[in-house]
């Protein structure tokens, strides 16, 4: 690694929300951008979710033609996509085996240059390039939702990194215009860490009848100045994730971590946030 400019060339594997949300980021920053999707209608609707993501930045004062910026980007069933690719950001769902799979079929079209990524919000890093044959390329990149209004990158570094790509992915967020949080892997690293042990406790003390879910957020909104409380959070986040994520914390960390029981029912009843319409709060 000899530069730090803002990679050219811009993958991403998995083209929903985060997904789409990462695109939309490099792609208003003036990279070329290609999403991988596993088939043609994942693709189609990644490609519908960014081009919305563009007609809204350009609508709030982005200074752009859309054209123009659209002309960079596309959408793709093929992995073969990735071979041109400076860096790849995977964006697949939190599941380990997964993101393995995916993770490694990558690799095998990138260069032997190209920097991988994973936008896990708490797997280990070390963990996954165990299973990669180029580990020193590889890092973790993880964006928060929603991407396009998150001021946050939290950069992941294995003990295998590239000391000179850890450096680089800091450059890279700022050049997003976003703030880095640089920090070695650890279960749920810092930011996954601290908001579950805040969420699930939360979460037991609306099981418990302490207060509404209303009232404990509005008590993190207005006494602590917390921009979203965090039961609001945990819906914009997705209950099903934020239960993968609890339950890989206190498989690693202990029972601290356990989920309560109200999280296990509501996932179980689908009722998993903002994208279903209902978690602890109602969408509708």
């Amino acid at each position: 690694m000899t530069s730090i400019s803002l990679p050219s060339r811009v993958g991403v594997l998995g083209g929903g929300r985060m997904g789409a949300g990462i695109a939309h980021a490099f792609l208003i920053n003036g990279c070329d951008v290609v999403i991988v999707e596993r088939d043609h209608a994942a693709a189609t609707a990644a490609r519908e979710r960014v081009e919305s993501s563009v007609d809204k930045s350009l609508s709030r004062g982005l200074d752009g033609d859309r054209d123009g910026i659209l002309a960079r980007f596309r959408v793709s069933t093929n992995h073969s996509d990735f071979a041109d690719r400076d860096l790849v950001v995977e964006a697949v769902p939190e599941d380990w085996d997964l993101k393995v799979a995916s993770l490694t079929g990558v690799e095998a079209h990138l260069s032997a240059t190209a920097v991988l990524a994973s936008n896990t919000s708490s797997l280990s890093i070390d963990g996954l390039a165990e299973e990669l044959k180029r580990p020193e390329n590889f890092i973790g990149l993880h964006f928060f939702n929603p991407v396009p209004a998150s001021d946050l990158i939290e950069v992941v570094v294995g003990k295998n990194t590239d000391p000179e790509l850890a450096d680089a992915a800091a450059e890279w967020t700022r050049a997003l215009g976003k703030t880095p949080v640089v920090v070695t892997d650890a279960p749920g690293f810092a930011s996954s860490r601290l908001g579950n042990v805040l969420a699930l406790e939360a979460m037991r003390m609306v099981e418990e009848g302490v207060a509404g879910a209303e009232d404990i957020d509005n008590a993190m909104v207005l006494g602590y100045k917390h921009a979203a409380g965090p039961l609001r959070t945990t819906d914009i986040v997705g209950l099903d994730v934020r239960l993968g994520i609890a339950e890989y914390l206190a498989s690693t960390l202990g029972p601290r971590f356990e989920p309560p029981q109200i999280l296990r029912d509501k996932v179980a009843r689908g009722e998993l946030g903002r994208k279903t319409g209902k978690g602890f709060f109602d969408w509708s």
